[in-house]
């Protein structure tokens, strides 16, 4: 008998599992793949992450002869290296969490794991079946790339981000439906790289639902690069020939190019699971949970990750899941996720990061909101590592705390954090200002921001 069966080993499921040996909890972690990590690890975060460091590298040494170093002008690109790369990161990392997992003593099974009861779980290998029973159940089964109708995969000239991160070649020219983060990271990456792009996005603004003013800010240092971006467009579905693909949308417009990468988004992976038979709370697809447990409809059974109803599909989502998850099962106490101050990062070049209410959604929720911007374009640090474009955005209640930023600038992800505490803690622009920023940082660009929240800005 099992304190608690994890099915999913991506980050809602592995860091449950993980987070239990602090309480001493008995856990097996059923994953289907043949390797831990799920959507983050294999086929979304990591690699993602290594390919577009890959491309900051080319594009850093392209650029150096503006810092004196010479030879360099024409640097070359070996694709090849660049995946093996990708692949010995992803290699490392998966042996390190199953390594640390076998040290937390979490049983792990390989195969399909389907609930049959509250206290049951049925594991489906190559070799048979065997029921695991257990106290508790946690569900984190992840996610999978949507499609769209008339934009079937066949992996070669219509492809999903999976098929794109292990492209064996560079593509000279791609068309990407849908400019949320994971198409505008993409679209950033073979841009650097030399790949003709033409990103399409149905809504108005790439990273449909962050602020406004950052999203256009986004969309402009995109352009910068070459990148051509159709907003408010739907394209049609592709005329796939032998040599490559032809995309057509309004007052037939077209492009011809080699493939096109669909990224619409991801869907739950809940089918066949026994979620729906046990009678879990489903909604198209998610799994609808307690926000201060992540208990679902059935008591004893937990979701996390991907397929929560509501939640920001973000591996650090799925961590702070887990955590409360877990929290509840061994102590019954409560730890909800303070979504509000999540930060989200769109690892483009330059970054894009966001945490709590845009000014959009701020005011939709009837608040008095103010509105607090500063460049990155005077700030020293900015200007000396070659990458001054860029704003700091404060959302702020008018006489109140901090509500939201937007970071859009060099290392954006980074920055991000200190206004996620400011968030987080309803810190008031007076407070925040107070401290002092080292100069020169690129941190400085917050603390103007701040300063110029309290009406006293320096610069």
């Amino acid at each position: 008998m099992y304190d608690i069966v994890v099915i999913g080993g991506g980050p809602g499921g592995y860091s449950a599992a993980l987070y239990a040996h602090n309480f001493g909890l008995k856990v097996a972690l059923v994953e289907k793949d043949d390797r831990m990590g799920g959507t983050c690890l294999l086929r979304g975060c990591i690699p993602a992450k290594s390919w577009l460091q890959a491309a900051e590298v080319f594009v850093t040494v392209r650029d150096a002869a503006a810092f004196g170093v010479t030879g360099a002008e024409d640097p070359g690109f070996d694709w090849g290296i660049a995946l093996g790369r990708k692949d010995k990161i992803v290699d490392g990392l998966v042996r390190g969490v199953t390594g640390l997992l076998k040290r937390r003593e979490v049983t792990m099974f390989n195969g399909h794991g389907r609930v049959t009861s509250p206290t049951s779980v049925v594991v489906r290998t190559d070799d048979g079946e065997q029921t695991l029973e257990t106290r508790n159940i946690v569900v984190a089964t992840g996610s999978k790339p949507r499609s769209i109708p008339g934009f079937e995969f066949d992996g070669v000239r219509v492809v999903s981000s999976d098929h794109a991160l292990d492209w064996a070649e560079r593509p000279a020219r791609v068309g990407i439906i849908g400019a949320g983060a994971i198409g505008c990271e993409f679209a950033s990456l073979l841009a650097d790289l030399g790949s003709e792009v033409t990103l399409f996005e149905l809504m108005d603004q790439v990273v449909p639902g962050s602020d406004v003013d950052a999203a256009k800010e986004l969309a402009k240092q995109l352009k910068r690069k070459g990148i051509a971006i159709h907003l408010g467009v739907s394209a049609d579905p592709p005329e796939v020939g032998e040599h490559g693909v032809t995309l057509r949308w309004k007052d037939d417009a077209s492009v011809d190019v080699d493939v096109v990468l669909v990224a619409v988004g991801r869907a739950p992976l809940t089918e066949g699971v026994g979620l729906e038979e046990l009678g879990v709370t489903l909604d198209r697809g998610f799994v609808v949970v307690d926000p201060a447990t992540q208990q679902t409809s059935v008591p004893g059974v937990y979701a996390t990750g991907d397929i929560v109803a509501g939640t920001p599909q973000l591996a650090h989502a799925g961590f702070a899941e887990a955590i409360a998850a877990i929290t509840h099962i061994a102590t019954g106490e409560v730890a909800p996720v303070d979504y509000r101050a999540i930060p989200l990062v769109v690892y483009t070049s330059p970054e894009m990061a966001e945490v709590g209410l845009s000014e959009a959604k701020a005011r939709d929720a009837g608040h008095d909101v103010e509105v607090h911007t500063h460049s990155f374009i005077g700030v020293g640090r900015a200007q000396i590592i070659g990458h001054n474009q860029g704003i700091v955005k404060l959302v702020v209640e008018k006489d109140g705390p901090i509500l939201g930023a937007s970071v859009v600038g060099p290392h954006a992800g980074e920055l991000i954090h200190e206004l996620m505490y400011a968030v987080g803690w309803e810190a008031l622009p007076a407070e925040a200002a107070a401290f002092i920023h080292a100069h020169p940082t690129l941190a400085e660009a917050v603390g103007e921001a701040l300063l110029g929240a309290t009406g006293r800005p320096l610069h």
